[in-house]
């Protein structure tokens, strides 16, 4: 019995080297990277709302204070 390589099978599609295996995860990567990316988005959004906070009251120049001393 004669057996073909994977270059001429017709049933399968030409593979570039990739294994025919599934990977094994790394489920604390991936819960980190989802954590550090919602953190990085969270704190995008809060950014905006600052600005847009900043933006609609204008930005004090001085402090006020209830010390009579301090002007």
């Amino acid at each position: 019995m004669r057996l073909r390589s994977r270059a001429f099978c017709r049933n399968r599609a030409p593979t570039s080297g990739d294994n025919d295996i599934a990977r094994k995860p790394n489920y604390d990567f991936e819960r980190r990277e989802r954590e550090r990316n919602k953190a990085a988005e969270s704190a995008k959004k809060a950014q905006a709302k600052a600005d847009k906070r900043a933006a609609g009251q204008g930005t004090p120049d001085t402090v006020e204070s209830d010390d009579p001393q301090v002007e």
